[in-house]
């Protein structure tokens, strides 16, 4: 099963776009039911909650652009790493920033899942 590194690199930009689009219909099939997603600032999201937020208006991501990805391909499972640079207007407050990110799929019966997300604040 390995040779899935570009695929998935591909894969998470799809969902980068998405998040940025607010395509949630697109989301409900990229990340997986048990997501745990960690935010720069230490908050933490489930699937739910992450999509929720998008739903509300309370979290509104305008922009996700990745940069310097590279994937570690474990056979069921990539590990992406790199940077990103995200827009985003939680609470009514925008933001800009950039974040060194860890982001992990896993093969689900056929379907490649986002199953992970954590990030960490770049110093500007």
């Amino acid at each position: 099963m390995a040779g899935n590194e570009q695929m998935i690199i591909d894969l998470d930009k799809q969902r980068m776009t998405a998040m940025a689009q607010k395509d949630v219909a697109a989301l409900k099939n990229m990340i997986c039911k048990g997501l745990v997603y960690t935010h720069s600032s230490g908050r933490q999201d489930t699937k739910e909650s992450l999509l929720e937020g998008m739903e509300s208006g309370s979290t509104v991501y305008t922009s996700m652009v990745p940069s310097e990805v590279k994937a570690q391909d474990l056979g069921n499972a990539v590990v992406l790493t790199g940077v990103a640079a995200i827009s985003v207007d939680a609470k009514g407050k925008s933001n800009s920033f950039r974040v060194r990110f860890t982001d992990v799929y896993e093969n689900q019966n056929g379907t490649w899942r986002m199953i992970t997300w954590q990030s960490t604040k770049l110093p500007e």
